[in-house]
């Protein structure tokens, strides 16, 4: 069956403000078609074997009155207080055990049926029998108050559980915060050892440069010292003023060359040939004379040693006669 088809059997099924689809073996509501026409505000879906209501069926808020009796229906969609305008709502022999929380927002709801479903125990003491129109009503209104505690203790529970989250929340930010203080003390620290480091490194660089330059001028300066000392040594040497040779010395040493002459000649006359010859005779004279007056010091100089020793015997008697 086309859309066509399906538009043209809602019109065919449409009266005035009401539209009536009970007993057309439906297993779901033509949302969309419903939504075709907003003047239609009583709709008659009993009868059928609906087992639930679509999520749009939450936006036709035109609806005023609406029978879903004798279907299958085992629950009714979250968003369900959204029909606003609804003051009628059979549900009679269906398959509910509960309403949804929003059920609560229905203000305009006026009369309810929820006989014959497997409602649990406190929400079918609210309902009641509704057994004529005076205890429908009574059942809307037990209904919403019975919803509307329902609402709260969804809305506590709710709140508590918002609060409960804010406060992990807060904790999880706060231990973020504290991980995220330990961490940047963490790199402070770090990068404070790391200055710490570098600047001990550039330390001991620097001491071993002045070290090493101090040891350099110390070099130098003991080069510029042993430098300065040998050209010192060198000056004063060079400047030390020669010996001038004395008067003295030459006659000592004129003498001398001429004892060796003499002493030369004197071997010559007395050792060689020539001894005979007429220029050697009188220096081997001499030399005789003076060996003679040689031998003769000699016996005077013995003498005089064993003068001196008798004399030095005596003096050392005498000496130790006055110490007795």
């Amino acid at each position: 069956m086309s859309k066509n088809s399906k538009v043209l059997n809602l019109k065919d099924k449409i009266s005035g403000n009401e539209v009536d689809l009970s007993l057309c073996n439906l297993t779901e509501v033509p949302v969309r078609e419903l939504a075709l026409f907003p003047k239609v505000t009583v709709v008659d879906l009993s009868c059928n074997n609906i087992t639930s209501l679509p999520p749009e069926f939450c936006n036709l808020t035109h609806l005023v009155k609406v029978d879903l009796s004798k279907n299958q229906l085992t629950s009714l969609p979250d968003d369900l207080g959204n029909l606003v305008n609804l003051q009628h709502l059979d549900l009679y022999n269906n398959k509910l055990t509960n309403l949804p929380v929003s059920f609560s927002q229905l203000r305009s709801l006026k009369w309810l049926d929820l006989k014959d479903n497997p409602l649990e125990l406190g929400l079918a003491k609210a309902a009641g029998d509704c057994l004529d129109e005076k205890q429908c009503k009574q059942c809307a209104t037990k209904v919403l108050q019975h919803m509307r505690a329902i609402q709260e203790e969804v809305d506590r529970a709710r709140e508590k559980r918002l609060v409960r989250e804010k406060e992990l929340e807060r904790k999880r930010e706060a231990k973020q915060r504290e991980r995220e203080a330990r961490e940047r003390e963490a790199r402070k620290r770090e990068k404070a050892e790391e200055k710490e480091k570098r600047r001990k490194e550039y330390n001991a660089q620097k001491a071993a440069l002045a070290a090493q330059e101090q040891q350099k001028k110390k070099s130098e300066e003991k080069k510029k010292k042993n430098g300065q000392a040998a050209a010192d040594k060198k000056v004063a040497v060079e400047s030390k003023p020669k010996p001038r040779p004395s008067v003295i010395g030459l006659i000592f040493k004129l003498l001398l060359l001429l004892l060796v002459g003499l002493a030369g000649v004197a071997a010559v006359c007395r050792l060689t040939d020539l001894q005979k010859e007429a220029f050697c005779l009188p220096i081997n004279a001499a030399v005789d004379d003076g060996l003679s007056w040689a031998k003769e010091q000699q016996v005077v100089l013995r003498q005089l040693v064993q003068n001196l020793s008798t004399a030095a015997k005596e003096f050392l008697e005498s000496t130790q006669t006055s110490k007795n």
